[in-house]
């Protein structure tokens, strides 16, 4: 089977934008759809409560014809237009969708970050870790959403295998960004977050693209938009993930990026697995 995760940054600027971004991004939606993934797992769709208007509907209706999806949306008390996830999968699959509250501390239960698929072998979890903020403001709570998330995911494990994937908003390692030195402190590098991922592997996680590919250095799969010349220069973070029960890490046939031309931003990332 073969999955593909993805933040989007805006399901609506990517569908209907006519910006020249909206452009690029359109141009890595159609390499996702020559991929002809089974499950598609799309992060940050900043999409309203109510979901999709017509419009929107009709256009992603037109990339992915052979899909259902389930989707969530951020809802007050949460900020609207916020965060937000959707996974895509093929019709016909026997699929049940979950929209998991796990406890999480602040608004992030009601933010719209996680969608659980149940196959009749595996479990497919999508995420969207909550970032910690300039000046690491929710950095406590993120703290509290990783112990909690590991939890949930363990929990999950103890049933059936999982395959998790979704932008987790950390580089686990010194190899998984351009510059560790200057960014002990930023966002998805401080020591806290770093742990949380540790411990998150350490209940019964494989890393995917580490197991495969090894201590590869320069792969990332986040460029910042600021930085004009972050992609030019690859000055990158790999901060998505595709994570599998370790008893099924045997399965992997790959786990990589996909090309995302000159768009900055995520990139999307693969899974294939037997």
């Amino acid at each position: 089977m073969k999955f593909i995760s993805w933040n989007i940054d805006s399901l609506n600027a990517a569908l209907t934008g006519t910006s020249a971004r909206a452009e690029l991004t359109r141009k890595v939606l159609d390499t996702i759809v020559e991929q002809d993934a089974d499950i598609i797992a799309i992060q940050e769709t900043k999409l309203p409560a109510a979901g999709m208007n017509k419009k929107q509907a009709a256009a992603l209706e037109s990339y992915f014809p052979d899909y259902d999806n389930a989707w969530i949306s951020s809802r007050e008390p949460a900020r609207k237009g916020y965060a937000g996830t959707m996974a895509l999968y093929k019709k016909g699959m026997d699929v049940s969708a979950d929209f998991p509250v796990i406890g999480a501390p602040d608004t992030m239960d009601d933010e719209g970050r996680m969608i659980t698929l149940e196959l009749p072998e595996f479990y497919f979890n999508l995420v969207y870790t909550p970032n910690a903020g300039d000046g690491l403001k929710r950095l406590p709570e993120r703290q509290i959403w990783d112990k909690k998330y590991a939890d949930y995911l363990a929990g999950l494990d103890a049933d059936k295998p999982v395959i998790a994937c979704g932008d987790y908003n950390v580089a686990h390692e010194e190899i998984d960004l351009a510059h560790p030195e200057n960014n002990h402190r930023s966002a998805g590098f401080t020591d806290e977050e770093r742990e949380g991922f540790t411990n998150l592997l350490n209940r019964g996680f494989t890393d995917s693209f580490r197991l495969i590919n090894g201590d590869v250095r320069g792969a990332y799969s986040w460029w910042a938009q600021r930085v004009k010349t972050s992609k030019i220069n690859n000055s990158g973070w790999r901060i998505d993930y595709f994570l599998v029960s370790s008893r099924i890490e045997d399965r992997i046939v790959r786990s990589e990026m996909v090309d995302s031309g000159a768009r900055q931003d995520h990139a999307p990332i693969l899974l294939e697995i037997k």
